[in-house]
């Protein structure tokens, strides 16, 4: 049964684009949500929180406007062990991050977000990319990795063909238990 009322489809929409942090395998996952209008866009927010917030992990927007909304979707245990990482820690610090505590790093990635007309390139680090990884892709601007998946390639390439198998199976196993009723809150390990 696919949910088709105005609160089922942020959550299939989140199903959709962020199984594996669902399921524990990442750390977040981030996508563009459209919306009709802002009060129900501020509702179906607060009502996937609810759903998903006791299981540890948030929903929040790292830039908005009329029509939709740059969803942030994190595991903030997960996101606080990332952030604690010296390697992370000196990527963050060349892109002026100074507290490295869960909130202030959100904080300061969404105005980053706002200020940059294209992603920010650490936005990598708060989604669990390897962290040498998003360095190559800053040095190489982009250009000469070893494979695309979910995120470009630079490093170890049969370590990430791995994670790219398990999140899309991941995505595939939630969508089909989803569909057929199970709820976000049972799906979230």
């Amino acid at each position: 049964m696919v949910c088709t009322d105005v609160l089922g489809r942020i959550e299939r929409e989140v199903i959709k684009e962020c199984s594996p942090t669902l399921a524990g395998l990442k750390t977040g996952s981030l996508f563009n949500y459209r919306y009709d209008n802002i009060s129900d866009f501020k509702k179906e927010l607060a009502s996937v929180n609810r759903e998903l917030n006791a299981k540890g992990v948030y929903v929040t927007f790292l830039k908005r406007n009329e029509k939709s909304a740059l969803l942030y979707v994190f595991r903030p245990d997960r996101l606080e062990k990332d952030l604690s990482q010296p390697a992370v820690q000196n990527v963050l610090k060349t892109f002026g991050y100074t507290d490295y505590k869960v909130g202030a790093s959100i904080k300061h990635l969404k105005q980053r977000v706002e200020e940059n007309t294209c992603f920010p390139h650490e936005i990598g680090l708060f989604l669990s990319y390897p962290v040498e990884d998003v360095i190559q892709f800053i040095r190489q601007k982009g250009c000469n990795y070893k494979c695309c998946g979910v995120w470009k390639v630079y490093c170890d390439e049969a370590f990430s063909q791995k994670m790219f198998a398990r999140y899309r199976k991941c995505t595939e196993v939630y969508l089909r238990v989803f569909d057929r009723g199970r709820s976000i809150s049972a799906l979230t390990v």
